[in-house]
């Protein structure tokens, strides 16, 4: 049995998505780590008995979440490669592209930003290249019809524009 050297694979984030990782990191790094740090000692200080102490526990589960994100973070910047606008297709669907959309059904028009996965955020219209809409539009150019599987059924949207998300930096 031999062993493998994982594959690592580039992380294509726009360059908002490469700042706001960093931000994150930082913010993770020198707020969080000493926040929960701070809580630890405290209650350490007023627990009688550790096995009852359950803001302790809390702390120390939150503790574990952050040193993860923090790994998955680095992990995500170590791999990740800045999209620039001679990245993104000029016509067509690709990672960094401006989509606006018209819902055939009910002709709601929206604008969303096809990004990878580690930089997607729904709330904030970024929709993953790998998520069934991402999927479905990679490749599409304005006036193609694209049919996506929801498990509330098929949802066809017809792509109105396509232009750069990324931008070059002033």
């Amino acid at each position: 049995m031999s062993s493998q050297e994982p594959i690592e694979e580039t992380i294509w984030l726009t360059p908002e998505g490469y700042k706001a990782l960093e931000d994150e990191l930082h913010h993770l790094t020198t707020v969080r780590r000493q926040e929960i740090a701070q809580r630890i000692r405290e209650s350490k200080e007023h627990g009688e008995f550790a096995e009852d102490n359950t803001e302790l526990e809390d702390a120390k589960k939150e503790q574990a979440y952050v040193e993860s994100r923090i790994l998955e973070i680095k992990a995500i910047l170590g791999s990740a490669e800045i999209l620039t606008p001679e990245d993104v297709p000029a016509r067509k669907v690709g990672l960094g592209s401006k989509v606006t959309l018209r819902n055939r059904r009910n002709k709601a028009e929206f604008t969303i930003l096809v990004v990878s996965s580690a930089e997607a955020d729904p709330e904030q219209d970024k929709i993953s290249s790998s998520s069934p809409l991402g999927a479905a539009l990679i490749g599409a150019q304005k006036g193609d019809v694209v049919k996506v599987q929801a498990p509330g059924g098929t949802t066809s949207y017809e792509v109105l524009k396509v232009s750069k998300g990324v931008r070059k930096k002033k």
